[in-house]
């Protein structure tokens, strides 16, 4: 373990904000109702409206080559979407398997996108001049949400769809619990029944996220728990077992897939999830487009892949039609290198080996990320797609330790007033290392980077990063090759 990292001196008082300033400008939906929307300016007297889009963008559609099917767990062979009716509505599994290129955003899920979004486009002008670059830094803020992130861009879909289904109750698994407030949100709206079970560390380390979800009717268990026998058998192997996303995965299924009246979510990884996010890249691609501008580089963090995908797959659209030519870079922890040192093969998405097989990067199901703060990168694999265009050579990947990550979080958050979640400091730490960069070439770069969500039930984390006692986690040599050892063999 490396030491602590040593507190950055950072600029104090007030500074004018010269940004792409996005107004909330009130109007009346078309069910009657007033919500909130965005207007995009660029600090000019007149701003270009943004409208929310229509249609969710799917990349598959436009691949050269496409993805790997996932594989029956037990036959080794192709996946039927049938096979996906115990866990899944009828439309999420025609989502799932879909090669069309748009898929249509229900009305009724639009009504609710309307009390967020469009989410605000922000140029990080004091950053960077914090920085000294020539670089224009632009993010895409998607804690205006209700629960503060963007994972309700999926909860509400999918809520949405298992409750016109009939479905009464839905389960599902959390990390640092931005996916669990999400669909407790999304839930309460649709009349569903939520049961969430959030990785261990993370109930303990964030108690405020667990009452939001409780606020929105759901309810909670740390994960692994004695509730499921997943979660007793690993308790058995290790009482004091952290969990992961895998464990909490394990979890969820196991009571979906033995319970008729219930229907499992999931957060990220998945098509389906990927595509709904998509909404995030798209009104980004417009509010760009009001400006004149088009990125060089587009960076988001990366656990299971719905935050970079939903930025970045609109953007892989435009740049395989010849439209713009950006770089894409996902950032994941050093202690969960699920890109840079996991392997590309067919493996569980979950810890008891219930789920489907999925060709991905992975670290092997069975392994246990140390306990970082950014719990929603905790994850053993990522998603099948974003590995595939991962191994078409259509992105690149960096691994940051969580000090970086942190101090990065300063910097941005004493500039741009923002308190970011801990998951997209990693996106801030390589969006500044890509500004610096630029201060020593002289390229004045346009950086538009994903920031996923706000920290503000993330503070004990930047208090022990402030107060020193942060350290910098790896992932054991002998662990990994245990847990690689253990990955099928396809």
């Amino acid at each position: 373990m490396a030491a602590a990292a040593v507190r950055p001196a950072l600029p104090q008082g007030p500074e004018h904000r010269a940004s792409l300033l996005c107004t909330p400008k009130h109007r009346v939906a078309a069910s009657g109702r007033r919500s909130l929307s965005f207007a995009a300016r660029a600090g000019l007297s007149s701003g270009a409206k943004v409208s929310i889009p229509k249609q969710w963008y799917n990349l598959v559609a436009d691949l050269p080559v496409k993805p790997p099917p996932p594989l029956h767990p037990q036959t080794h062979q192709p996946l039927d979407p049938s096979d996906l009716a115990p866990l899944f509505p009828d439309e999420l599994i025609r989502q799932e398997v879909t090669d069309e290129r748009f898929v249509d955003i229900p009305e009724e899920v639009v009504d609710v996108y309307e009390l967020w979004r469009p989410t605000p486009l922000i140029r990080a002008r004091r950053l960077e001049k914090l920085l000294g670059t020539p670089a224009k830094i632009y993010y895409k803020y998607e804690g205006t949400s209700p629960a503060g992130s963007h994972k309700p861009n999926t909860a509400v879909p999918q809520a949405w769809y298992n409750a016109a289904a009939g479905v009464k109750n839905v389960v599902t698994e959390t990390g640092a619990g931005q996916w669990g407030s999400a669909l407790s949100f999304a839930s309460s709206l649709f009349g569903l029944n939520c049961e969430v079970w959030q990785v261990r560390a993370s109930f303990d380390q964030k108690p405020y996220r667990r009452l939001m979800m409780e606020t929105w009717g759901a309810k909670v268990h740390p994960s692994p728990s004695e509730a499921t026998a997943a979660g007793r058998g690993i308790l058995a192997a290790d009482p004091a077992s952290p969990g992961s996303l895998g464990i909490a995965i394990s979890e969820a299924v196991e009571v979906a897939a033995t319970n008729a009246d219930t229907k499992y979510c999931l957060g990220s990884v998945l098509n389906h999830v990927l595509l709904h996010q998509t909404v995030i890249g798209e009104e980004c691609l417009e509010q760009l487009a009001a400006l004149g501008e088009a990125p060089d580089v587009v960076i988001g963090c990366t656990g299971g892949g719905s935050n970079f995908g939903g930025l970045a797959f609109p953007f892989m659209r435009e740049k395989l039609a010849g439209r713009m030519s950006p770089e894409f870079r996902a950032v994941e922890p050093a202690a969960c290198p699920t890109l840079t040192k996991g392997v590309y093969a067919y493996d569980f998405g979950d810890t008891a080996g219930l789920t489907p097989l999925m060709k991905m990067h992975t670290l092997g199901h069975g392994f246990v990320p140390d306990p970082i703060h950014a719990g929603g990168l905790r994850y053993h694999g990522m998603a099948p797609l974003i590995s595939h265009v991962y191994e078409l050579g259509f992105m690149d990947a960096v691994a940051i330790q969580q000090t970086e990550c942190f101090q990065a979080a300063l910097q941005f958050a004493r500039t741009e007033g923002i308190i970011p979640a801990p998951e997209p400091t990693h996106a801030i730490a390589a969006a500044i290392r890509e500004a610096l960069e630029c201060k020593k070439t002289g390229e004045a770069k346009v950086i538009l980077m994903a920031m996923c969500g706000h920290g503000h039930f993330d503070l004990a984390a930047y208090e022990k990063y402030l107060r020193g006692d942060m350290v910098d986690l790896s992932h054991p040599a002998d662990k990994l090759e245990a847990s690689l050892a253990a990955v099928p063999k396809i």
